[in-house]
């Protein structure tokens, strides 16, 4: 007999180990693959200082995305330390995110170049590239929350559906945040549409264990 709350796919069901440990090799090899794009410039005797400078840009979308890879780490070790079990549709909601994480590096390289080349349609293409994978994994967020917002079954007995149901507004705000921050880059700003980007993983860094988390540290603060 199933317990009660089971559904009919009980039997397929299993601990989150594998998941957990699969998710954390994506995780490393994505930030292994964003730091070869720090790369030694090719420059005259005497110049090594300069070409380091000029590369500036390489840095700034190195931090914002090292700074995304990680927030995306601690929401997803935040996010799994409350399930108890997997089943089919989680193990694919979660595959979701891992496959727009492992997108950044490209984006990252690419905003990178436009910026050090400094061609305003490449750099607004690239800003626009780079939100668009926001967009995507904001929405990959979304849709694991709300699949376990509505599988009461897989999640810890101290968890209850409500902070999952809470936690989707925080991947709402990162679809519209970042629709945002490609508008702007495109239709207005570049810098500022970067200036974004690097914000937005600061707040997702600060509120990684849910809105509840992050309420507890203002009134701290206060």
């Amino acid at each position: 007999m199933t317990a009660e709350g089971d559904t009919g796919d009980a039997g397929m069901r299993s601990d989150t180990g594998r998941a957990i440990g699969f998710s954390d090799a994506v995780f490393a090899i994505v930030i292994t693959l964003l730091v070869l794009d720090l790369r030694v410039p090719e420059t005259a005797p005497g110049g090594m200082l300069r070409a380091l400078l000029d590369q500036w840009p390489v840095y700034l979308a190195y931090v914002t995305s090292y700074l995304y890879v990680a927030v995306n780490w601690l929401n997803h070790k935040g996010t799994f330390h409350r399930v108890r079990c997997a089943d089919r549709g989680l193990h694919w909601a979660n595959l979701g995110v891992l496959f727009s994480v492992a997108l950044l590096p490209f984006v990252t390289a690419l905003v990178s170049r436009a910026v050090e080349e400094g061609d305003v349609f490449d750099e607004r293409v690239a800003v626009s590239a780079y939100a668009l994978v926001g967009v995507v994994l904001s929405i990959t967020w979304l849709w694991l929350y709300h699949y376990l917002s509505r599988h009461r079954e897989l999640l810890e007995p101290h968890v209850t559906a409500r902070f999952f149901e809470a936690e989707r507004v925080r991947a709402l705000l990162g679809v519209l945040a970042y629709a945002i921050a490609g508008l702007v880059g495109v239709l207005l700003s570049v810098p500022a549409a970067l200036v974004v980007l690097l914000l937005l993983p600061i707040f997702y860094g600060l509120s990684s264990n849910g809105f509840y988390d992050l309420r507890r540290r203002l009134r701290h603060r206060r």
